[in-house]
């Protein structure tokens, strides 16, 4: 018999609490018991990035990683960062770009930029990068490297990186 176990995490500026199974992951407990289905499963190994959320602002893969481990903490998905009425600056970019084919990669592809940008911003050095020293640069080889966890099998990459360029060099 598991035993169950307790938590609260802040999930998109509310607290949530978590009770049951110390091995659920924290993907399922977003869609199954928040009904948070925004965050998609791909692969459940990690691979392909459908499944990316905000944890303190860092993005990690929610298939990976067990719910108990976010006591505390806040968790950002894809509905936390705009809503229909009100979308970010990087979710009117995915539609004006057409950075989307079938959409269903598109919740990690937007959670993942909305990190990528502050990284930047943060001057967070990539392989992409000549130097660690100098400061990252935004160009398209820049930001294929930091999005490279996030999968497309449609194929939409320029379209997904045209949608993150233009809020960089307009970020209003």
């Amino acid at each position: 018999m598991t035993a169950v176990t307790t938590a609260t995490l802040t999930v998109n500026g509310t607290d949530r609490a978590f009770e049951g199974d110390p091995r659920r992951s924290l993907l399922d407990f977003l869609r199954l018991d928040l009904q948070l289905t925004g965050t998609k499963k791909g692969c459940d190994h990690g691979q392909c990035g459908a499944c990316t959320v905000l944890v303190d602002g860092r993005r990690i893969n929610s298939c990976l990683s067990l719910a108990i481990m976010h006591d505390g903490q806040q968790i950002t998905t894809i509905e936390g960062i705009g809503t229909p009425e009100a979308p970010s600056a990087l979710q009117s970019a995915f539609v004006c770009h057409d950075g989307f084919q079938c959409g269903y990669c598109t919740p990690g592809q937007i959670v993942s930029a909305t990190a990528m940008v502050a990284e930047l911003e943060w001057g967070w050095a990539s392989d992409a990068g000549h130097d660690v020293a100098d400061a990252p640069l935004f160009t398209e080889e820049e930001i294929r490297e930091r999005m490279s966890g996030n999968l497309c099998r449609c194929g939409a990459y320029p379209n997904i990186v045209a949608a993150i360029r233009s809020t960089m060099d307009d970020p209003a």
